[in-house]
């Protein structure tokens, strides 16, 4: 048995060799994440084992809220880049306030985007905990990037309780630098000035625009807007996707944000047997800069104009209610512009409490658990117009991730290996 503990240890110190040659011991993500993926999981079934940090860019929940989160939104260079940021951008936070208060009160008095992200996290962890039980127990973490809880308030969180195996894991779909970029540059620095290493083992779900439990949810809830409509007009309705613009400055750089959603467009329209008329269109444009186009509002007078009278708006990109589903396209488009134009607009149903988007998030989590990759190899990819330096160290950081996991796999296989030489000695 010592000699199978010797060459247990000599096999893993050869594993580890090649990477500490090239370890820069002050990168973030620190040595003691290699030595702790030696370490056995805890068996104590009340401590979580697997953390999912789901992020996102939150919404506040009262109308006090409000201010703090459009001055860390507009202080945000991921997202925006203005003169004298640090000045200007709290400046304009404070103008525009109130006006962002009064569209709150509006659907209710604050975003329920937390509510929302809580529930679905709470029933992926419980299927999570069903399919996959050999990395159970599972908890979520909410990591918003301008409203508490913040992306790096739950960082320490999930460090405090211990977990051994993290997925930062996006809750935007498709792939921006200004959104799951924002979140994933911030969960950098985070350890970058943290003035310690991570002891969790981290992965990055950083996309899935055409998973196919997504694509069925939003089949799902067109279908069910659909039927909603007469029977003698269903056919005649114009299926609007509606998403986040960008400004073109942002595509132009090489965002591949557009590319992203029309794919989701396009697999939902296949499941759909493409049984109506559609067009993508962006909303949310702020600013005089050109940004993506056809805007949503002017697409729907557009329309209307045409003769179309029955149009489905579908928010895309969003995977929860929030302000721009409930105020922008429920108030400002669906009634505003209905009543306006004499037009029948419906909404399809955000994606909230499906059961089956919920079991799309879990069945996402395992498959990319069960890959043992650290990112999609699209993460690792730079734009080709990026002058942000950070984007290049936060892709290292999960690049070097990869080493780990990697190292984490074999000695797993170790394990496994004296344990079966263990039952039959």
């Amino acid at each position: 048995m010592a000699l199978s503990v010797s060459n247990r240890l000599n096999s893993f110190a050869r594993s580890a060799s090649h990477y500490l040659k090239q370890w820069n011991p002050n990168h973030p993500c620190g040595l003691c994440v290699l030595v702790n993926s030696c370490q056995h999981y805890s068996s104590d079934s009340s401590k979580p084992k697997t953390g999912i940090l789901m992020l996102n860019m939150g919404g506040p929940e009262k109308e006090a809220d409000v201010q703090s989160f459009l001055t860390r939104l507009f202080l945000d260079r991921d997202l925006m880049q203005l003169p004298a940021q640090q000045v200007l951008g709290p400046r304009i936070a404070q103008r525009r306030t109130p006006k962002i208060q009064e569209q709150y009160n509006k659907i209710g008095g604050g975003s329920p985007i937390k509510k929302w992200t809580e529930t679905q996290g709470q029933g992926m962890v419980k299927l999570l905990d069903q399919i996959s039980p050999e990395t159970a127990p599972h908890k979520f973490y909410v990591g918003f990037r301008y409203v508490h809880p913040l992306t790096e308030e739950a960082i320490e969180e999930m460090e405090s309780d211990g977990i051994e195996r993290g997925v930062a894991f996006t809750q935007y779909p498709q792939y921006s630098c200004s959104t799951t970029g924002s979140s994933i540059n911030a969960f950098y620095r985070h350890y970058a000035k943290r003035g310690q290493p991570s002891n969790i083992l981290w992965s990055c779900i950083d996309r899935w625009p055409t998973h196919p439990g997504l694509v069925q949810a939003f089949a799902e809830s067109i279908q069910s807007e659909l039927a909603k409509f007469s029977e003698d007009v269903r056919d005649d309705v114009v299926i609007l996707f509606s998403a986040h613009s960008l400004p073109l400055k942002v595509v132009n750089r090489g965002d591949p944000y557009p590319a992203e959603v029309g794919a989701t467009v396009n697999r939902v329209m296949e499941a759909l047997n493409h049984s109506n008329q559609y067009r993508l269109v962006w909303q949310s444009k702020v600013g005089p800069l050109p940004w993506l186009g056809p805007p949503t509002d002017a697409a729907i007078e557009g329309l209307a104009s045409k003769g179309k009278k029955n149009i489905l708006l579908v928010p895309i990109a969003f995977t929860s209610d929030h302000i721009e589903t409930l105020y922008e396209l429920d108030l400002e488009y669906a009634e505003e512009l209905g009543e306006k134009h004499n037009l029948n607009i419906r909404r399809a149903p955000a994606m909230n409490d499906s059961p089956t988007f919920i079991k799309a998030q879990a069945d996402l989590v395992k498959s990319h658990l069960d890959s043992n990759r650290a990112c999609s190899k699209q993460l690792l990819l730079r734009c080709p117009m990026c002058v942000n330096n950070t984007c290049g160290q936060a892709k290292q950081f999960f690049s070097d991730q990869q080493v780990l996991l990697d190292t984490h796999m074999q000695q797993k296989g170790v394990d496994r290996a004296m344990g079966a030489q263990s039952a039959t000695a």
